[in-house]
């Protein structure tokens, strides 16, 4: 324990004297962005900041009765009502007839929408159309966009991403179902999906990239066709232009597992293999990075800030920061607040946190459970309420 806390005071003292000035306590959204430009604490272990929604709720939200909880990475927010949508996989995680259950071969509705008050069913729909659904999105119009970034072993399903209307009928699907590739009418482990003001729609594209750690390693992907790349759309589905591949560099990525935009309209990329997130235009231009949020799974931006939720970092991947949600001001480095992860012996100083995070009006927090935490959480969302 000498060694541990040796160790926490060297890394608060280098974030102190990064990270200069000190951030006044409050459980408000408005107080974070107030105090953005003076932050206190460790931005990497988290102690010292402030904790914005310090009450949990585990095993947040209604499953249908004779369901159990599969794991997700995907929550959102609708604009029109406020309400939650997300899916759990079809009870992933749980294993049927001895093979691993996913919602092909148990096709069950995987996608919810639930009161955010109450945790209620209000829409659950989806059955039959993916594999195992990764990122998800809600439009302007309150249609349901969500990646199925697995494929069947028959090669009929998946490696595609869905449009729904809010009713849940399928209006547009883009990608070739079951056939992964690199070319533009082809989709390899889609991670996620958004769509701009003006109906262009992007998706990030490739998820094995955050496992090539060597420079060799990242050249057998290339030349296997893995992918690490953003793809942009017409608003009907036309493949407009792509940009990127799996890499280290600038406009590179290992793993570009989220998407979100700001109020600039700037697409912002969680790069997790690279431990970062990569800022755009909407025409694929380099603008700048951020490096203070940890190995990245989900991001939401509201009010001026950016939450980024850390549910991979771990011992043997990026040592001693921890998992969680960071929170910090969009047109800075730095973090302001945190909301800690659940503890986990196999994590050891680290613990397990979520892949997906979203924001309601009010700035409770919702976390949509990975395979890593699913079973610390007891379900498939986590909400940490303001009061």
């Amino acid at each position: 324990m000498t060694s541990l806390r040796a160790l926490k005071s060297m890394l608060s003292v280098s974030a102190a004297l990064l990270l200069a000035g000190c951030a006044t306590e409050s459980s408000a959204p408005e107080a974070m962005a107030e105090t953005a430009a003076m932050p206190a604490g460790n931005l990497i272990t988290g102690e010292g900041l402030p904790n914005p929604a310090p009450n949990v709720t585990i095993n947040w939200g209604t499953l249908p009765e004779g369901r159990e909880w599969g794991s997700t990475a995907g929550i959102d927010i609708d604009p029109n009502d406020g309400h939650i949508w997300a899916y759990e996989r079809c009870g992933a995680g749980n294993f049927g007839a001895g093979a691993p259950v996913n919602c092909d071969n148990n096709p069950v509705d995987p996608i919810f929408k639930f009161d955010r008050n109450t945790g209620e069913i209000l829409k659950n729909f989806g059955a039959g159309t993916m594999v195992t659904p990764h990122g998800i999105h809600v439009d302007a119009d309150g249609n349901v966009w969500v990646t199925d970034f697995a494929g069947n072993e028959e090669g009929t399903k998946g490696h595609q991403v869905h449009k729904f209307s809010p009713d849940g009928e399928l209006l547009l699907s883009l990608g070739t179902a079951g056939q992964p590739g690199s070319g533009p009418n082809q989709l390899n482990q889609p991670n996620d999906v958004i769509t701009a003001p003006d109906g262009s729609i992007f998706v990030s594209d490739g998820h094995s990239g955050q496992n090539m750690t060597t420079n060799q390693a990242i050249q057998e992907g290339l030349e296997a066709g893995r992918t690490g790349r953003i793809l942009k759309y017409s608003a009907d589905g036309t493949f407009v232009k792509e940009w990127g591949q799996i890499g280290v560099r600038h406009g590179e990525f290992r793993t570009p597992h989220a998407l979100v935009f700001d109020a600039q309209g700037r697409l912002w990329v969680a790069d997790r293999g690279n431990h970062r997130l990569e800022i755009f235009d909407q025409e694929g231009n380099y603008l700048e990075s951020r490096y203070a949020y940890g190995r990245i799974s989900g991001l939401f931006i509201k009010d001026g800030m950016v939450y980024a939720i850390d549910s991979e970092s771990s011992p043997t991947n990026h040592a001693n920061w921890r998992n969680g949600v960071r929170i910090g001001p969009v047109d800075g480095d730095h973090i302001t607040a945190f909301i800690p992860p659940f503890e986990r012996e196999s994590r050891v100083y680290q613990g397990t946190a979520g892949e997906g995070v979203a924001v309601d009006a009010d700035g409770n927090v919702y976390a949509a459970e990975g395979p890593n935490s699913l079973s610390q959480a007891g379900g498939a969302f986590t909400k940490y309420s303001v009061n």
